[in-house]
């Protein structure tokens, strides 16, 4: 079954870059454009949208929290009503530059916080769901699946992607360890590993010793700030090519 590489991408601020972002679209299939909230700004959406549609990725909308000072990965207290409100924003303010460039917004992913809180908080899921069901596009959800993202994207008919982490552990309820917990973040040998493990037998390593956990992902993401990012993605990519597993886009 073929298997989307995905990457969080377009998150630098004015004269700030994260990562390389062009070398990452050579290997990836579809590209987490930051919006502006945890990260972004108009002139990188455009040229991330551009990059993206020039080597045929496609793009989502990487909708976070409004913490550009914390990178959207701290909890904030929002009301449901105002995350639906600035999720559908955000995806506006992509969806500009995505047509712009020549296509338009596949899907959209939460980032960070909000990706946690979301899944277990059925308002939030139900907020942010609104917000994609609102948006000209029809857009695809990807997230963590088995968590109420996927329960509020069968309640508003929105498709849902599940997504699994190659350069993350997990905890054995399946959820992601936090990134403060030692060997929460992989290197690029375990995270070559992982890919292929998520793709043949849909498990993940647990943090807490030799366990894995199952993981059920039409989707695999390599975080684009790590300083390995260019290289875990393209061997990740060719781990996948000789375990006979096509890459391609789900959206």
């Amino acid at each position: 079954m073929p298997l989307d590489l995905n990457s969080d991408l377009g998150e630098g601020f004015g004269p700030w870059r994260m990562g390389d972002d062009a070398a990452v679209l050579d290997i990836v299939t579809s590209a987490n454009i930051a919006c502006g909230f945890h990260a972004g700004d108009p002139r990188i959406m455009r040229r991330t949208c551009d990059l993206a549609v020039a080597r045929g990725v496609r793009i989502g909308a990487h909708v976070g929290y409004r913490d550009l000072v914390g990178f959207g990965r701290r909890d904030i207290a929002v009301a449901p009503v105002d995350l639906r409100d600035e999720t559908l924003y955000q995806i506006g303010a992509l969806a500009a530059f995505a047509r712009a460039a020549g296509d338009r917004v596949r899907y959209v992913k939460p980032h960070g916080a909000l990706y946690h809180a979301a899944a277990a908080d059925p308002a939030l899921a139900d907020a942010l769901l609104a917000a994609v069901a609102e948006s000209d596009d029809e857009p695809a959800l990807l997230g963590p699946a088995g968590t109420e993202l996927e329960h509020a994207a069968a309640r508003a008919g929105v498709r849902f992607v599940g997504e699994g982490f190659a350069d993350r552990a997990y905890t054995p309820a399946g959820t992601l360890a936090p990134r403060g917990t030692p060997g929460a973040v992989l290197g690029p040998d375990d995270a070559v590993a992982q890919a292929v493990s998520l793709a043949l037998s849909g498990t993940a390593r647990t943090v807490d010793g030799p366990g894995a956990v199952a993981v059920s992902a039409g989707s695999i993401c390599v975080h684009g700030d790590s300083p390995a990012a260019v290289e875990m993605a393209r061997r990740i990519r060719g781990a996948l090519a000789e375990a006979g597993v096509p890459v391609e886009p789900f959206a």
